[in-house]
């Protein structure tokens, strides 16, 4: 080009991105605006009610002139007070059924998909939502219950709220938020034979104490994390909750794609493949900075089970009660020195969203076969969802349970926690596979003791708390 001299100008090259964790690649995704006051406009993808909370934010919603911004969005199900005994028509708890009928008729009006007592598809939300696929990886998800965090072991980033978020979740898709910090859990190595996720969670908690994970949104990784099926990561990022976490959760992986696949609301076809392809973007970074990190060496890890009235108070099973808050002991009725295993007890519990998917009956059932419930114990299994129910009468473990002395029960919360209804009796001991073990949590005066679906089995044909790995079959 005559006349024209053309001069390469140097430039410097692009800085690289800094590494990022998984939380921060989850949230800045869904970041509408981030406000004056320092917090931040987070979009929600999938809402979940239950008839406890359901009605009141969906009426409330009404009477405020509102709508659901988007029907497609937003799931109840019945789970929390429906009584679980066969036959059912309702609840057991004085007053409940309004929360039935009123649920049924807010969802209808709301034009939202209600899973009712007598749905095929009914269950405790946070085991119907993994199994039908309402939650993703990448996806938020909000329900007013405090063990949403759940439902993070698919790599989604969910969390518990309240009545009133819930209504503005679903008036406008978004809720404000302050962003938490992060926090890295690692469980090292491999378990023991007999050692289950119900374990790692109170280990942890045990350790760090019950408000360990405050302001924190918790990533679990390691060897033994990614060795879990996705039944067991839900169980693990079910107790975050109990750590005092904001949320749980755990990067997708291939065991993740293989259970999603195929289910009720996962993409099909071509957008499967996509969709798989964005999802194997979900991985905090090599570098990527945690506000905190732990680390647990899995292999130390022994079947656990409470001694107290919070998750933190729990020992291995082979451990002794500490010397303690005299009011804690005074109302689990034990001493300092006196040692777990070989308590009597009067129940035992198999349920829950922790611990109430086929995998946990099928690992209960095996400790169970050919045995029976000690005189005197009152045993119960109670399956997480009506699809877990049938799942497992097809293999026959209801058989198994109800010849070793097991009422065997259709799905819901059920003794998980007192709600005025069903409930053990006052001073009942009771060795429970559910997540929380604080004074009158199953009933008043009822003492609590939390453990593994092994472990309560191996306690109810034992008629003391007993350590599972002696009954394995």
């Amino acid at each position: 080009m005559t006349g024209v001299q053309w001069t390469a100008k140097w430039r410097p090259p692009l800085p690289e991105p800094a590494p990022r964790t998984l939380f921060e690649k989850l949230w800045d995704s869904h970041c509408v605006a981030r406000l004056d006051d320092g917090a931040e406009l987070i979009a929600i993808d999938r809402i979940f009610l239950h008839e406890r909370t359901g009605s009141v934010a969906l009426k409330a919603l009404a009477e405020a002139g509102r709508t659901v911004a988007e029907p497609a969005r937003v799931f109840c199900t019945m789970d929390h007070i429906v009584d679980t005994r066969p036959g059912r028509t309702g609840t057991l708890v004085k007053g409940g059924a309004v929360f039935l009928t009123e649920t049924r008729a807010a969802a209808q009006a709301a034009g939202i998909r209600l899973f009712d007592i007598d749905d095929p598809d009914q269950g405790i939300v946070h085991v119907i939502s993994p199994e039908l696929a309402i939650v993703l990886p990448g996806l938020t998800l909000v329900c007013p219950d405090s063990h949403t965090c759940s439902q993070g072991a698919l790599g989604a980033l969910a969390w518990g709220i309240g009545s009133s978020e819930a209504e503005h979740a679903m008036a406008t898709g978004t809720l404000r938020m302050s962003r938490p910090k992060t926090m890295r859990v690692t469980f090292s190595g491999r378990l023991q034979p007999g050692v289950t996720p119900k374990d790692m969670a109170l280990a942890l908690i045990a350790a760090d104490g019950a408000a360990g994970g405050g302001g924190y949104a918790i990533e679990f990784a390691g060897e033994a994390v990614e060795a879990l099926d996705v039944e067991g990561r839900l169980t693990l990022c079910n107790m975050a909750t109990e750590f005092a976490a904001v949320t749980g959760f755990i990067a997708p992986d291939e065991v993740t794609f293989d259970y999603l696949k195929g289910r009720r609301y996962a993409p099909k076809g071509e957008l499967w493949e996509r969709a798989v392809a964005a999802w194997r973007l979900l991985a905090t970074d090599p570098g990527a900075h945690f506000d905190r990190e732990i680390v647990i060496d899995a292999a130390e890890i022994e079947p656990m089970v409470s001694w107290g009235t919070s998750p933190q108070s729990s020992v291995g099973i082979g451990g002794a009660v500490p010397d303690a808050d005299a009011r804690e002991l005074g109302y689990i009725g034990l001493e300092a020195g006196t040692r777990l295993a070989g308590v009597p007890i009067d129940a035992a519990f198999i349920g829950s969203c922790t611990n109430s998917r086929l995998s946990d009956l099928r690992r209960a059932a095996a400790i169970v076969k050919g045995r029976h419930v000690a005189p005197g114990v009152r045993a119960l299994v109670v399956p997480g969802s009506m699809n877990v129910r049938r799942a497992a009468e097809a293999e026959g473990l209801d058989r198994i349970f109800a010849e070793a002395g097991f009422e065997w029960r259709l799905s819901g919360c059920s003794m998980c926690f007192y709600a005025g209804g069903e409930g053990f009796a006052p001073g009942t001991r009771v060795i429970s596979s559910t997540n929380r073990n604080f004074e009158g949590r199953q009933g008043p005066g009822v003492r609590t003791h939390l453990a593994s679906p092994e472990t309560v089995a191996a306690s109810a044909i034992r008629g003391a708390i007993a350590d599972p790995r002696e009954l394995a079959q």
